[in-house]
């Protein structure tokens, strides 16, 4: 039944042979690996606003060199970027770079700001959208986190039948938003063309400004950059594309470049044209809607096709966080089963764990993960920098033809984006501040991680490891709790290995029973040796311990293994397992680490 379950929520297993057919041409990687930064023109611009409107709507009009200063940095990371794609053909993005041109830590620092920051993606992402449902539905404002946990699943799931398949169904959303605000840009600048729109909506650009200084510039600033997030996530996810991979990997992150920065300069102008001032209760996007469409079908088209970029902008994090987790596992920074691909040939365990550690931090913020975008943002431009300036040490260490224009790039863009985010440390600390425990924690982590594949490896090479001592012979010890079918199997099976010695042991509570059981058992079976452990205190695991510990001893002197061989039986339910076998695992669990003991369980498997 599981197996069927299974079938229909993923989909049939694909064989190794098959992983072709999941790569992704340039249309659909576009859409699965742009979303995140798409969808940020939902808020990007508004951002900008929220600092200007401080000072006064007149400083409105500092938005437009404002969003000129973002793309030139959003021109320097694409660039940038494009360069990395195809000095790192493999993927990875900022963390083979930073790795591999700056050391291991910061490559670590990069590494573990992209993991986490891949996490936020979703939770974030998720709680807008579910934000903008609910807005829309005030009946359902109460279950906030239930919707948004539920968009995590389905999100997972699609995931989880395989790259081309989620790809297929989550294209259309995208595009639709990017149709959307095309048409609002379009008509929009058309009104302001033909004179549709009153002069005195908006201060005239240049006007002075009292009150305005160079730190709220560079904090609309920063704020305004946080548009930029997910620009790096098609440089991690290079093995998705169809071959050439870097060929397709660079034209779909020149074409999301380019997108971005029409919507992003469109909603930028369009809010300046029309004097937009943000407010607490409706978005920028959703006042130009109005003012242009008034409340129509387009209105509602665009507010509903940005409710769903947000929530599927999510779908960034469960593209690139498997890759990027395979990249560090490779190095043994993290565990290896995020190496392992699924039914689907996808990363299910990186996949599973990014959708269980979003669902943790939605119900830890109750869906309502607006004062971690600050601490989102820093996670993208931490990387961003150390991306740029390991470029630029390898442009500077490698010197090919044509190096200095690209070294020049990525010094502009490691510049601003070290400027971006130390204003979002400068100006928003309540809010970031535990980046500064928690990176040096995770790199700890990453460190010990290593260390201990380090050391497993070590251990069992065969030219390095100490040499194992020969075996004699074998002593097996069998607890037993009755005279049964489930006993008398064991002990076929002990007798079948030939062992020098086999010991059955009976842990007593009571004198009486223990005299019964010792006669019954001299009957049954006379020629195994039966020990009974009398436990006064009730406990069957202590004294059976202290036995196996002087046997074991005693066998060490003459080379002798002890292995314990626990009966248990299956029930024909899987159900049914809560209902027994609590003595069995206990024994087992405690046996598992002892150095010396071998444990085996022979099972015994009922009809009914």
């Amino acid at each position: 039944m599981i197996s069927s379950i299974k079938r229909l929520l993923i989909g049939r297993p694909l064989k190794s042979n098959e992983i072709g057919e999941q790569k992704l041409n340039k249309t659909k990687a576009l859409a699965i690996l742009s979303s995140d930064a798409l969808s940020s023109v939902a808020y990007g611009p508004e951002q900008i606003l929220i600092v200007l409107v401080t000072v006064g709507a007149a400083a409105i009009w500092y938005s437009i060199p404002i969003a000129v200063g973002v793309l030139i940095l959003l021109s320097a990371l694409i660039l940038s970027y494009r360069q990395i794609i195809y000095a790192y053909p493999h993927g990875g993005g900022a963390y083979i770079v930073s790795k591999s041109n700056l050391g291991v830590n910061p490559g670590l620092i990069a590494g573990g700001s992209l993991l986490v920051d891949y996490i936020l993606t979703v939770a974030v992402s998720v709680s807008a959208g579910t934000d903008a449902i609910t807005s829309a539905f005030p009946t359902l404002h109460g279950f906030n986190v239930e919707i948004a946990i539920g968009f995590v699943i389905l999100l997972t799931l699609l995931n989880l039948r395989g790259v081309t398949e989620s790809a297929s169904i989550l294209a259309y959303p995208v595009y639709l938003f990017v149709l959307a605000l095309f048409l609002l840009i379009g008509v929009g600048i058309y009104n302001v063309t033909i004179g549709g729109v009153p002069t005195e909506a908006h201060t005239p650009i240049g006007t002075p400004v009292a009150g305005i200084s160079l730190f709220i510039l560079l904090r609309a600033f920063a704020s305004g950059s946080s548009a930029l997030t997910g620009v790096e996530a098609i440089s991690n996810a290079i093995p998705n594309f169809k071959n050439p991979a870097p060929k397709n990997a660079a034209k779909t992150l020149m074409f999301m470049g380019i997108l971005l920065a029409i919507l992003f300069s469109g909603i930028v102008f369009l809010a300046y044209s029309y004097g937009i001032t943000p407010s607490g209760e409706v978005t920028v996007v959703s006042q130009i809607a109005e003012e242009i469409f008034g409340r129509n079908f387009m209105y509602f088209f665009i507010q509903g096709t940005t409710a769903l970029i947000l929530i599927l902008a999510a779908n960034t994090g469960y593209s690139a966080f498997p890759l990027l987790a395979v990249n560090l596992a490779k190095d043994k920074f993290i565990p290896r089963m995020f190496l392992i691909r699924g039914d689907r040939l996808g990363y299910s365990n990186g996949i599973i764990i990014l959708g269980i550690a979003s669902i943790i931090l939605i119900v830890a913020f109750h869906a309502k993960t607006e004062h971690l975008i600050p601490l989102y943002a820093v996670g993208v431009f931490l990387p961003f920098t150390l991306s740029q300036s390991g470029m630029m040490v390898k442009w500077l260490r490698e010197k090919p033809e044509g190096w200095i224009p690209k070294f020049i790039i990525n010094t502009m863009g490691a510049v601003i984006c070290l400027l971006v985010t130390l204003m979002f440390f400068l100006t928003k600390f309540s809010q970031v501040w535990s980046i500064l425990i928690f990176l040096p924690i995770i790199v700890l982590l990453f460190h010990r991680i290593r260390k201990h594949y380090e050391a497993v490896g070590e251990q069992l090479r065969l030219t390095t490891c100490e040499p194992t001592l020969p075996i004699e012979g074998n002593v097996m010890i069998l607890p037993v709790a009755g005279i049964t079918h489930v006993v008398e199997n064991s002990l076929n099976y002990a007798k079948s290995l030939s062992p020098d010695q086999i010991i059955a042991v009976y842990v007593s509570f009571d004198r009486e029973d223990e005299k019964r059981f010792e006669e019954k058992w001299k009957k049954w079976q006379p020629d195994i040796r039966l020990v009974t452990l009398h436990s006064p205190y009730r406990s069957i695991i202590n004294p059976l311990s202290k036995f196996v510990n002087t046997v074991e001893h005693k066998a060490r002197e003459g080379n002798y293994q002890v292995t314990v061989v626990i009966p248990q039986f299956i029930p024909k339910k899987g159900w049914q397992n809560i209902l027994h076998n609590q003595s069995s695992l206990l024994i087992r669990a405690f046996l598992l680490y002892r150095r010396d003991v071998v444990v085996t369980t022979v099972p015994y498997h009922l009809k009914k």
